[in-house]
């Protein structure tokens, strides 16, 4: 007999009454959930434009009607019109985008209008997307010592009007993590443990009324507010940006992908996605072959109903991101009469999700995962009629499972579903329920009438009616039959017998019906067609960017030497926290599923702009250590499943679509290169050589090969995670069970598949870059190989130069002895473009120089070897012995400290010089014609043919006073330049005041440029 908890929900006079616990918590009112909070039905908005399918890409022509369309007039309920595509199919290359309020746009009928996610890109197809302009203002804090579940007020210690937009939050603070036992989950796994503010509760609200101190708000909160806990908080915002009133119906949305391979993952990800917007819809829409989501609502999504929609045949690797057909991470959304097939998470929410959100009449079939709550700590969650066919739905402490997980789901219901498996538990300082679950049973959560049905039928329309008086729309409640009695009568047998021998009627079917309970109007009476409305579809044209070049052995772009900071990427650890997000630095080949900007998938205009911004030159590029995030524990098992944790840092290579590598998902094909990966790195290089960016692109990562044995795990070159038969030895001899040595197999070009392998790479990454001049190319990221794989590397080079006519800017980064060595080489030498000293370096005592090839990584060189000061005066010396050597050959400056000895680089003759901003005309083109001047007051100074002259005076007296008459023209113009800040410290002098001296009242270095005439 299963255990049975007392029922906390009774009927009487045809209403729901609730128990209270001590505190005053009781269960959530879901009624609030959807489009206006449910409280008026969705609107058949008249059409104004019309679209006509025609041959080739469509984005552009359905991207101005829905831009169109949103600058026309709103009426009185806040809709512009509708945007209508007549039947056929639209091919879309690109990505639609929602930017305004009051637009629509609709099919004319599931099947009828199809518009197709065309091309191998991973972009969402439409993104509903406002802008994130919020402004806040007052933070008021909660006085109540104890705020119960359900609670829909709140006193302050201050005013705040009526009608006032307000963020109502719950910090998650150390005590309550405490309580949760969130801190770590056994082991070493502290590091994707819990911290202070990772899952706070933001509850979006208005404020409905206020007295005294006391403020109502329109809709109730979904978890206890404790001062124990730290209590909570109200902040009152502006939202100018945020869209409302807009829907997507009456269509189906469909993904092409390569039909040769059912887990390929180079197509269309997510259909649609929404953000920063409320009072939205997505109904009445097919959804096929996407990978990741058919709808995914993001945290900054509220109000939205998301209702007769059906996700059939996914393809996508099974494995975790993939396939969470229907997710939210917003509030008050309502996902009813949903279907989805094949799945992952079909129906589930994301992290911290403040609710309340409701899943009502829906169904899962032979999904992989479970529906339910994904990451931690949902509140107020609400699964109506709920059908997981085949797998679990889930409120449970996950523990380490999505990276830290933990407690999932709080003061949440199973309302009358059914699943292989409902896993209900309830955690620390909260409550989830099951009311008439139909499953297999675990957990410590409350649990009333199991295995058998109860009413009202569905919790959220009884709530719902309960709130209004009376439903104002159609709840289109499937039906399901007679009274299903275990004792019959004569008559209700042969009743039930003869309704037995009709086909029954299953979720699907019920929401393929939709358009005949609820028909979509697809009139255009009011419509305008596209074709009249003359707007011209711009054409994308690439510019032409001037040329990175080495002139005269330096870096230049646009006849100015490139200067600045590079940045590198981050290749592994990270996670979707907003602590994690917070502190993420740009990226090119990182990817989130269906979700945009830094610390997600970087949007790569805004990567270059960012760089442009904060003066960086160049992105110092390789691929992740690993893919995804559970590796970062530096375990070398094989994973249990493939529930892969984002972000993911892609690898250059494509699955295969066969097999199972080490993390599960299938092997790599390492003669298919990942078409993300390559396009992403393309599409950068081509917009940063706009800008005089370039991209230092490592062709190899050295850290999979040697140290920590997990380097090596799930390298797409271990044998046992690729179909190649590349010959290294499986097991891995993992030295002491420990360590990895495989630098010696990797680099073994003599093996022919190997060679064959290393070969094609070599071309794709040359290739890949084939029409760019900003793009340098290197050997490895932390490189000590032999001399053997190096020569091998440049004939590759040498190869295609002369087959291609092409002429890639290459950079010789190695160990002094391996550097030396390709130098000394007639032929290889004249492919070296760059030099750059990188894994050595010059030191007041002498060079350090470690030895290639001796299977020790750059640090573990560095540990066992003195390393020497790397002064400037060393590094100047350094460069200027090689530059002396190597005229036309550009060299570079790229070790750790490198960053700091900006002025030593450029004063010696290197390029790409971290130098900072200088903010006067013709500074950097000054510089691009500058060469060393050998003289010895102790200063370094440059000169060129136009007379100007620039010294890096480090020699001054206490009071700061130089003398340098020796030094200048007998004409022109002095600015003394901070050599810290790049500030101009004096402008303006004349010849004969520097010949007489200049006082300066100036601490440190100073940088003197005299612009001749």
């Amino acid at each position: 007999m299963a255990r049975q908890d007392q029922n906390p929900i009774s009927r009487q006079d045809d209403r729901l009454h609730y128990k209270k616990d001590e505190r005053g918590n009781r269960i959530v009112d879901f009624s609030y959930c959807g489009f206006r909070a449910s409280e008026e039905g969705i609107p058949s908005i008249p059409a104004k434009v019309v679209l006509s399918p025609s041959e080739g890409d469509m984005t552009q022509r359905i991207q101005s009607a829905l831009d169109y369309t949103g600058q026309l007039p709103a009426d009185k309920n806040g809709f512009r019109g509708a945007v209508l595509l007549e039947p056929g199919t639209y091919q879309v290359g690109g990505q639609l985008v929602f930017r305004h309020s009051g637009v629509i746009l609709r099919g004319s009928g599931q099947g009828k209008t199809t518009v197709v996610g065309a091309g191998k890109t991973r972009e969402t197809l439409i993104r509903v997307l406002g802008k994130d302009d919020r402004r806040f203002g007052d933070t008021l804090n909660i006085t109540n010592d104890y705020v119960p579940v359900n609670a829909q007020e709140v006193r302050l210690d201050g005013e705040i009007a009526t009608g006032q937009t307000v963020l109502v939050v719950r910090p998650s603070t150390q005590a309550w993590i405490d309580t949760l036992q969130m801190v770590d989950f056994g082991g070493e796994t502290g590091w994707i443990g819990w911290k202070p503010g990772g899952h706070n509760q933001y509850w979006d609200r208005t404020i409905a009324k206020t007295s005294e101190g006391i403020l109502s708000f329109e809709v109730p909160l979904t978890t206890a507010i404790d001062q124990k806990y730290g209590g909570g908080y109200v902040v009152t915002y502006q939202w100018p940006g945020r869209i409302e009133n807009v829907g997507i119906e009456n269509l189906t949305m469909r993904s092409t992908y390569d039909q040769a391979n059912p887990k390929d993952e180079d197509h269309r990800w997510s259909a649609i996605s929404m953000e920063n917007v409320q009072d939205a819809w997505v109904r009445q829409v097919d959804f096929r072959h996407f990978a990741g989501s058919a709808v995914a609502i993001n945290q900054t999504g509220r109000r939205i109903t998301v209702e007769d929609c059906r996700s059939l045949a996914p393809v996508s690797e099974i494995g975790g991101e993939r396939r969470n057909t229907f997710f939210t991470e917003g509030q008050q959304t309502l996902f009813q009469r949903c279907y989805s097939e094949f799945g992952y998470h079909d129906f589930s929410t994301g992290l911290a999700t403040a609710g309340p959100n409701a899943f009502v009449q829906c169904k899962a079939y032979l999904p992989h995962s479970f529906s339910g709550a994904q990451q931690g700590w949902a509140s107020g969650v609400l699964f109506d009629i709920v059908r997981i066919d085949g797998h679990a739905l889930v409120f449970a402490n996950r523990m380490q499972e999505g990276r830290g997980a933990g407690w999932t789901a709080a003061n949440s219901v199973f309302w009358q579903c059914d699943a292989a498996e409902i896993r209900n538990y309830s955690p620390p300082t909260a409550q989830n329920w099951a009311f008439g679950a139909w499953a297999q049973f675990e957990g410590n959560g409350q649990w009333v009438e199991t295995n058998n049905h109860v009413n009202p039928r569905s919790l959220y329309y009884a709530q719902l009616e309960d709130r209004l008086g009376d439903l104002p729309m159609d709840p289109f409640l499937m039906p399901v039959g007679s009274e299903p009695s275990s004792s019959p009568t004569v008559e209700q047998a042969e009743e039930m017998t003869i309704l037995a021998r009709e086909p029954l009627l299953t979720m699907e079917e019920w929401i393929r019906q939709a358009a005949e309970r609820n028909p979509i109007d697809t009139k255009a009476s009011q419509a305008k067609a596209f074709s009249d409305l003359k707007i011209d579809i711009e054409k994308a044209e690439k510019t032409t960017a001037p040329p990175v070049v080495i002139e005269s052995g330096r870096l230049t772009w646009n006849g100015q030497l490139l200067t600045g900071q590079t940045q590198t990427v981050q290749w592994w650890r990270g996670s979707l926290r907003p602590r994690d997000v917070e502190r993420a630095r740009p990226h090119v080949t990182r990817f989130v599923p269906g979700r945009y900007g830094t610390g997600y998938t970087d949007l790569i205009p805004e990567v270059v702009a960012t760089m442009k911004a904060e003066g960086s030159v160049a992105l110092d590029h390789n691929y992740g250590l690993w893919y995804e995030r559970r590796r970062d524990d530096h375990e070398r098992v094989r994973r249990l499943d493939p529930d892969v944790w984002p972000p993911f840092y892609e690898q250059p290579f494509a699955r295969s679509g066969q097999g199972e590598a080490w993390d599960r998902l299938s092997k790599y094909d390492l003669t298919k290169f990942n078409h993300f990966y390559w396009s992403r790195l393309d599409q950068f290089a081509d917009l940063a050589e706009q800008e005089g960016i370039l991209l230092m692109h490592q062709n190899y990562f050295q850290h999979n090969i040697l140290e920590a044995g997990a380097h090596w795990a799930d390298s797409p070159w271990r044998a046992a995670n690729n179909i190649n038969d590349t010959g290294f030895p499986e097991p891995p001899p993992y030295a002491g069970d420990k360590r990895i040595f495989m630098d010696e197999y990797f680099y073994d070009v003599d093996h022919p598949q190997r060679r064959n392998l290393h070969r094609k790479f070599i071309r794709q990454c040359l290739g890949n870059f084939a029409d760019n001049s900003n793009v340098l190319q290197f050997t490895s990221a932390e490189y000590t190989g032999p001399l053997h794989f190096t020569q091998f590397w440049f004939d590759v080079i040498g190869e295609w130069e002369a087959e291609t006519a092409n002429d890639a800017l290459i950079a010789l980064s190695a160990t002094k002895d391996v550097q030396d060595s390709i130098l000394a080489d007639p032929v290889r030498s004249k492919l070296v473009d760059v030099i750059d000293i990188r894994y050595w370096h010059p030191a007041e005592e002498g060079d350090y120089t470690p030895q290639g090839g001796k299977h020790m990584a750059p640090r573990q060189h560095a540990r066992k070897m003195k390393q020497g000061k790397e002064s400037p005066e060393a590094i100047y010396e350094g460069i200027r012995r090689y530059r002396k050597k190597f005229p036309e050959k550009a060299v570079i400056y790229s070790t750790p400290a490198g960053s700091r000895m900006g002025w030593a680089v450029l004063f010696a003759g290197g390029s790409l010089p971290n130098l900072p901003e200088v903010d006067e005309p013709a500074w950097k083109e000054s510089l691009a014609t500058m060469k060393p001047v050998e003289e010895g007051s102790g200063n370094w100074s440059m000169k060129n043919e136009k007379g100007d002259v620039l010294i890096y005076w480090s020699l001054m007296d206490k009071a700061g006073n130089t003398d340098f008459s020796d030094q200048i023209p007998e004409d022109g113009e002095l600015l003394v330049i901070h050599s810290g800040s790049g500030e101009i410290i004096k402008r303006g002098v004349s010849p004969k005041e520097m010949n007489t001296g200049l006082s300066l009242e100036v601490e440190g270095p100073v940088v003197l440029w005299i612009k001749g005439k």
